[in-house]
C-alpha cells in the first residue's frame, strides 16, 4: 500500500513510519523536513497521485503558554496545511482513495458525567475546542468526490515518548499524585481568549480518555480495509480512567511506591514555568469508540494497566 504521511517528524508520525515499512508498506512524507515541504503543491499532488491512503498529522504542539502567537500558529499550522493537502488531493488524476486528518477528543465538553461518543456526545467551548472544530470544517470543507475522508478524534496518545514522558518524570521525582483542580483567579483576557480553564472536577477523578500509539495504528489500516466507515471517528481505548488512577498506575509499573498530589496553585505556577496549559491535566475528557466497536474492531491495548506495562518496561502485555 502506498502510503502519504503528512507531518511525519514526530511521535506518531515517526512510529507509524517505521511500524508501516516493517509491514512493507510504501511510505512517503510532506512536511517542513521532508523531500516535499509545505507550499510545494505540484510535487505534493505528484506525491499523492495514486495514493492508497494520506494521513494528516500536521500541527504545532498544543504543549505551550496559550500567547495570542502561539494561538495564531496552532490554529493556521492546522488550517493552512489541510486545505494545501484538499488542493493537492483535487489536481490528482487518481487521487488518493482514503484520507485520514488528525482531530482531537479535546473537542468534546469537560465531562466527568456521561461518556462523549460521536452520536451523542456534546461539543464544547473555549479555545482548544474552537481550534478542533475549524480544523474539522476545513477538513471536510469542499468536494473530493473520490476520496473517502475520516477525521480521528484522537484521545491522548501513549507510547514510548509523547504525553506519558512528563508523567513519568513526575512520578520518578515523587510527584506521581493526583493532579487536584480547584478555584483559581483569571483575567479577562485568558476568559476571552477562552484559555482559563474552570474549576470542574475534584479529587482528581477527571476523566482520562487515552489510546496506545499502536491502536491509532491499528484503527487507521481497519479504516483503509473497511470502506463503508468514514466522517467522524473516536479513536480511545473502551477503558477510560480518570487521573488518579492513571497516577497510581503509572507509579506501580514503575515501581514507585508514593507520589504527592499537585494542588491547583502547584499546578497553575508549575505550568507558567514549564510554558504550558493546566487544561491539559485538569480537564476531563470521556471519550469512548462507539463507531469502531460498532464495527467489531479490537483493541490491541485496551486496558491501562497492561498497556503501561508494555511502554515502560517493554514486557508485552498478558
Amino acid at each position: 500500500m502506498k502510503t502519504v504521511i503528512a507531518g511525519a517528524s514526530g511521535f506518531m508520525g515517526s512510529h507509524f513510519t517505521a511500524r508501516l515499512r516493517d509491514l512493507g508498506h510504501e511510505v512517503l512524507h510532506i512536511g517542513r523536513s521532508s523531500p516535499v515541504r509545505w507550499g510545494e503543491n505540484a510535487a505534493m499532488t505528484d506525491l499523492l497521485e495514486g495514493a492508497d491512503l494520506l494521513v494528516n498529522l500536521a500541527g504545532t504542539s498544543v504543549n505551550c503558554r496559550y500567547t495570542p502567537e502561539n494561538r495564531a500558529e496552532i490554529l493556521r499550522s492546522r488550517i493552512e496545511t489541510t486545505r494545501e493537502l484538499a488542493d493537492a488531493v483535487r489536481a490528482c488524476e487518481e487521487p488518493p482513495a482514503l484520507w485520514i486528518n488528525s482531530s482531537t477528543a479535546t473537542i468534546y465538553r469537560h465531562a466527568d458525567d456521561r461518556p462523549m461518543t460521536e452520536s451523542t456526545g456534546e461539543l464544547g467551548t473555549g479555545f482548544s475546542v474552537e481550534i478542533a472544530k475549524a480544523w474539522e470544517n476545513a477538513f471536510f470543507e469542499g468536494e473530493l468526490p473520490d476520496t473517502r475522508r475520516v477525521a480521528l478524534r484522537i484521545a491522548i496518545v501513549l507510547g514510548d515518548g509523547g504525553a506519558l514522558t512528563p508523567m513519568l518524570r513526575l512520578a520518578r521525582f515523587g510527584l506521581g499524585g493526583p493532579q487536584l483542580d480547584g478555584r483559581w483567579f483569571s483575567t479577562a483576557a485568558r476568559r476571552d481568549a477562552g484559555t482559563f480553564h474552570e474549576f470542574g472536577t475534584r479529587c482528581g477523578r477527571q476523566k482520562f480518555s487515552w489510546i496506545h500509539v499502536d491502536d491509532v495504528l491499528g484503527i487507521i489500516l481497519f479504516l483503509a480495509e473497511n470502506a463503508e466507515l468514514d466522517g467522524i471517528i473516536n479513536a480511545a481505548s473502551p477503558n477510560p480512567t480518570d487521573n488518579r488512577t492513571l497516577m497510581k498506575s503509572i507509579r506501580a509499573v514503575s515501581g514507585i511506591p508514593f507520589g504527592f498530589p499537585a494542588f491547583r496553585w502547584v499546578i497553575e505556577l508549575g505550568a507558567m514555568l514549564i510554558r504550558t496549559e493546566t487544561e491539559l491535566s485538569l480537564k476531563s475528557r470521556w471519550v469512548v469508540p462507539e463507531r469502531l466497536l460498532q464495527e467489531g474492531f479490537v483493541f490491541e491495548h485496551p486496558t491501562l494497566v497492561p498497556a503501561l506495562r508494555e511502554i515502560i518496561t517493554g514486557r508485552p502485555a498478558k
